[in-house]
């Protein structure tokens, strides 16, 4: 599994001229997932997502997680972060995990996170989105259980 970590100010995604998420202060996420990416992975990869001290404190410094401020969670599925870019020019997507079991996961990954108390906001698995945003700072992160998981 991968996951983009923005820090917002606000996101927000339309489908067709419509908004199915938004979100103001917090965090925009994109969720992919590899072939071999299961559901024992699931709750251990989100765990360490929301632990991650990446807001900032009164003094300036990143040392508040989600919890602390009160944010709010965009999770956006996106297929194209399990992309090989490293052979040839287009991108393969021979290391995505199949759409059924990822949209499992992405279902369950947001059952997940409402489950431990976060507000929760979606885009449409396997819908071209428009996802706008605010990156506040800008900061971006990249978590990939492939680093931490099997270690």
């Amino acid at each position: 599994m991968k996951a983009v970590i923005q820090v917002c100010r606000d996101a927000r995604v339309d489908v067709d001229g419509v908004t199915t998420g938004a979100i103001e202060h917090g965090m925009l996420v994109y969720f992919g997932a590899e072939a071999g990416d299961d559901s024992s992975m699931l709750r251990p990869f989100l765990e360490k997502m929301m632990r991650l001290r990446i807001f900032k404190d009164e003094r300036g410094k990143m040392n508040l997680s989600l919890s602390q401020t009160g944010g709010s969670i965009l999770l956006v599925s996106q297929f194209t972060l399990a992309a090989d870019v490293y052979k040839g020019n287009r991108p393969g997507f021979e290391t995505a995990l199949d759409a059924g079991s990822a949209e499992k996961l992405y279902e369950e990954a947001v059952s997940i996170l409402r489950g431990m108390g976060y507000t929760v906001s979606t885009g449409v698995f396997g819908a071209h989105m428009l996802v706008s945003y605010t990156n506040d700072g800008p900061e971006t992160f990249i978590l990939d259980s492939q680093c931490f998981l099997h270690r």
